[in-house]
């Protein structure tokens, strides 16, 4: 009877989660509170998650997986703004990256019950290979594997906001010059945060142009959207550039200054990251080199240690 007790379990398990995805899967019929909080993150979405071609969730797969993740995803949408789910520690690397909450559910969800299942596969396989292993083993190994994936995703979305971040840090610099230039040409502020904004195509170009074209449409002045975009994606160099020119909107002169000043402190903070990640790849180079020769001359000594080491054992 014990022998029936972890077989069962697993299958309560591996059925308790089928259940619920497939529950995830059916579309709701929405309530009152769901459609309010639907339309209230599609007014909050046009402010701070603009989009662009750059700018997909599942864009490395197939046109069928990326239909079933999008309907995945937007059913876990509907149902963090039911239980209020807010993801607040990932919520600025979620808005860099123009990635929704359902979205980043559905991705946890799909890789932890992908890893599940790793475990009671590999267990089927040996057993179909003779080995007789108890069932203890690949259940404990197939909760470890779900776990490690469903947090898996925190790991890649942190990395993949730190790049973005620093691509984004670059194209700020890069947009104060162009701003400096056009108000030297005699533009208003206004005009020459859009003239700048216009001349690329590139995908932080693109965030911060619709930034603005949204502030327009909204009635809220350029400054005061750029620094709601820069505290939404965690970006403290487009806050204080927002503060920077609301302190100076009606002074043109100060303003070419203060923006030339700032484009050269973040270029020189660019460049010093940057040679600080070199320095770090090169003391990785170095590690790997030593622990190379390291294992080479362990693999030129074992031969004389073990003849050494049985000779004196005879």
């Amino acid at each position: 009877m014990s022998s029936m007790v972890w077989p069962m379990l697993a299958g309560g398990l591996v059925g308790l989660g089928v259940y619920l995805f497939v529950r995830t899967l059916l579309r709701p019929r929405p309530g009152v509170a769901t459609l309010v909080a639907r339309i209230d993150a599609g007014s909050r979405s046009m402010q701070t998650h603009t989009l662009s071609e750059y700018d997909t969730s599942f864009a490395d797969m197939s046109s069928r997986g990326r239909s079933v993740m999008t309907g995945l995803a937007d059913r876990f949408e509907v149902l963090a703004a039911q239980r209020g789910w807010q993801m607040s520690r990932h919520r600025a690397d979620l808005t860099i990256l123009n990635r929704s909450v359902g979205a980043m559910l559905a991705l946890k969800v799909v890789s932890g019950t992908m890893l599940l299942l790793v475990g009671p596969l590999v267990w089927g396989a040996l057993r179909l290979g003779g080995l007789d292993i108890g069932p203890s083993m690949p259940l404990g190994l197939g909760l470890l594997l779900g776990l490690l994936g469903f947090f898996l995703p925190d790991l890649s979305l942190r990395a993949e906001a730190e790049q973005r971040r620093r691509e984004f840090r670059r194209t700020v610099g890069i947009f104060l010059d162009l701003v400096a230039m056009n108000l030297a040409g005699g533009r208003g502020l206004p005009e020459a945060l859009l003239a700048a904004s216009s001349v690329s195509d590139h995908w932080s170009v693109v965030r911060i142009r619709q930034t603005l074209a949204n502030a327009r449409l909204f009635g809220t002045t350029p400054w005061e959207a750029l620094g709601r975009l820069g505290k939404d994606i965690g970006l403290e160099e487009l806050e204080s550039l927002s503060g920077a020119l609301v302190l100076a909107a009606d002074d043109g002169a100060k303003i070419r200054q203060s923006l030339t000043a700032r484009a050269t402190t973040m270029r020189r903070k660019a460049l010093s990251e940057a040679e600080g990640d070199e320095g770090e790849r090169s003391q990785s180079m170095l590690i790997a080199q030593m622990l190379l020769v390291v294992a080479f001359l362990v693999y030129l000594a074992y031969p004389a240690l073990v003849a050494l080491m049985t000779e004196q054992a005879i």
